[in-house]
């Protein structure tokens, strides 16, 4: 199969495996660096979703049913990579689930080690293979699908901040490895993006759930300081930074996108909200003004 290119893209030339790749950030990334002039690997579980992406795009994407939790499926998606279109110069570590178990003396085990097989062990498993193929082409740039939750708390369920957290680690002691042979490893932690993933935490059909992902898009925009909803085309455009030559000096770090989120809470930007102490004092009867 012949790679073609767009003529003044910023990965021209560029193959690229993105998980996740037939909803949400990784179709928005994916489309992203089509058109800016990649080919691509769409790995996912979504098998009518990725025969269509290969109709979209034909001679530029290919489709690999791929469970990440799965090995031999992942070093399947990174072969594709190389027998059609050469090799391998960027890994997008995307595929995710969320989980609703919120209450820690609750959490069913086994449920909890799903979510990490999903969400650390297949994107070690994707970098694993990915190596010998990016030293081929004398490095490369791998980005890991992080998330604020991974960061504080409050922001997501147990298991998933939790494995979110190693991830972000994880990134961290790949890029110490592997950024002397040229391989960039960076994360990327999402704030609320209107995605399927909410949905599906909660158990409801992809059609519904990719409804729900509308409904976010269309209400999200109050939490947090940038008053505008999260979309997926936001963190596909941090990922192309970071895949690109625009990212070449940058390594090891884990890029917040949330619109603000983290910054503070919720009273360090809204006026209308009440600090901890006028909370305090308001409970125990005590009159505040504002300043």
């Amino acid at each position: 199969m012949s790679v073609q290119t767009a003529p003044f893209g910023r990965v021209r030339d560029k193959v690229a495996i993105v998980t996740g790749a037939a909803s949400g950030i990784g179709l928005a990334t994916l489309e992203l660096l089509v058109a800016e002039g990649a080919c691509v690997v769409a790995a996912d579980i979504q098998d009518e979703k990725g025969a269509l992406l290969e109709q979209r795009f034909p001679n530029r994407v290919r489709y690999a049913r791929c469970d990440v939790t799965v090995e031999s499926e992942i070093a399947a998606a990174v072969a594709l990579a190389k027998s059609e279109f050469s090799g391998l110069d960027i890994l997008f570590n995307n595929a995710g689930i969320s989980d609703g178990m919120r209450n820690i003396a609750d959490i069913d085990a086994e449920r909890w080690d799903w979510i990490f097989n999903i969400l650390l062990r297949g994107p070690m498993l994707g970098t694993k293979h990915a190596i010998p193929l990016m030293l081929e082409r004398g490095g490369g740039a791998i980005i890991n699908t992080a998330s604020v939750a991974g960061l504080q708390a409050g922001f997501g369920p147990p298991a998933y901040s939790t494995a979110k957290s190693a991830l972000i680690h994880f990134t961290r002691m790949s890029a110490a490895q592997l950024s002397p042979q040229g391989i960039r490893v960076n994360a990327i932690c999402p704030g609320l993006i209107a995605t399927s993933i909410f949905g599906a935490s909660q158990g409801l059909t992809r059609e519904v759930a990719d409804q729900m992902a509308a409904m976010v898009a269309q209400n999200g925009h109050g939490s947090q300081q940038i008053k505008s909803a999260g979309l997926p085309s936001d963190i596909a455009e941090a990922v192309l930074y970071l895949a690109s030559d625009s990212g070449r000096f940058v390594t090891g770090v884990h890029l917040t996108v949330d619109g603000g989120i983290t910054v503070g809470p919720r009273h360090s930007w809204d006026s209308d909200a009440q600090t901890p102490f006028a909370s305090m004092l308001n409970a125990a009867g005590v009159a505040t003004a504002s300043r």
